[in-house]
């Protein structure tokens, strides 16, 4: 896939239904799958999940969320800059539903799997929240879906806070070849919102294999990056404003896990990964 392919500026992956519509046909791969869709005051949606398993995440707002037989009232937040969110887990083969009576934007972070788990609720004081790396490299975890956090068949999805002017998702990173108990094979979607007007970060992506992903993007608020392989990182934001990412992954090893090989030029870098 070329970097035309594999950059997504805000509104070129609309549809329909949604200001962000990455489906694993779109991506050009088999597992990772990523919505956003925005709803007005008192507005609604309605989705089957099919072959996939489904978070909603509030980015903006809150509503209320029916899977089958059960509901989930989601208090939200008022950005993504402003704190963890609550969320809830769909399972595959079920119909879901989305109200919000003041309106927002949701994302449904999601993946092709094959066990069908419970409906859940994902409080928001039990999101896992870390501090990373220091100095210019230092920024803020919230793991909300990592493999060893919430239980899902196949879905990994975490959010990453970058202050202005330092850089995260570094050193480069890779997990797009299976060697046991070092790396997993995981297809990746970066999503980014930026603080302030005119705010804007860069996403590199470079290639670990002869014609692999190669992306260097200027990124702004509701822009995505897709990773199917290769190096990835840093992400850079501007200073003074910034940077939020959500990530997206899945894969098909036989465990749900998320085991990353780093760049051999970049090991010597201090501040810690990501």
């Amino acid at each position: 896939m070329t970097s035309d392919d594999l950059y997504l500026p805000r509104g070129t992956a609309a549809s329909a239904e949604y200001a962000l519509d990455i489906r694993p046909e779109r991506a050009g791969w088999t597992y990772s799958a990523l919505r956003i869709v925005e709803l007005s005051p008192g507005g609604s949606h309605t989705f089957i999940t099919g072959n996939s398993e489904w978070i909603v995440l509030p980015l903006e707002g809150g509503c209320t969320v029916r899977i089958e037989e059960s509901e989930f009232q989601l208090l939200g937040r008022d950005s993504v800059f402003a704190g963890a969110s609550d969320f809830a887990y769909a399972p595959r083969d079920a119909r879901v539903q989305i109200a919000s009576g003041a309106g927002g934007r949701f994302a449904l972070a999601g993946a092709k799997c094959e066990r069908r788990l419970p409906a859940r609720y994902g409080p928001a004081p039990e999101v896992p929240v870390e501090q990373r790396g220091s100095g210019t490299c230092a920024r803020r975890v919230r793991n909300f879906a990592a493999a060893d956090a919430f239980d899902c068949d196949r879905l990994i999805a975490v959010e990453v806070l970058t202050p202005g002017g330092n850089w995260s998702s570094y050193p480069p990173h890779k997990h797009d070849e299976y060697r046991p108990g070092e790396e997993c094979e995981l297809e990746e979607i970066y999503y980014f919102e930026i603080e302030g007007p005119g705010g804007l970060g860069y996403q590199r992506v470079s290639p670990s294999r002869p014609g692999g992903a190669d992306v260097l993007a200027e990124v702004r608020s509701g822009d995505a990056v897709l990773v199917p392989d290769g190096w990835h990182g840093p992400s850079v934001a501007q200073p003074g404003h910034a940077m939020y990412y959500l990530n997206v992954m899945a894969g098909p090893g036989e465990n749900r896990e998320w085991r990353i090989r780093f760049h051999p030029d970049h090991t010597e870098t201090t501040g810690g990964y990501r």
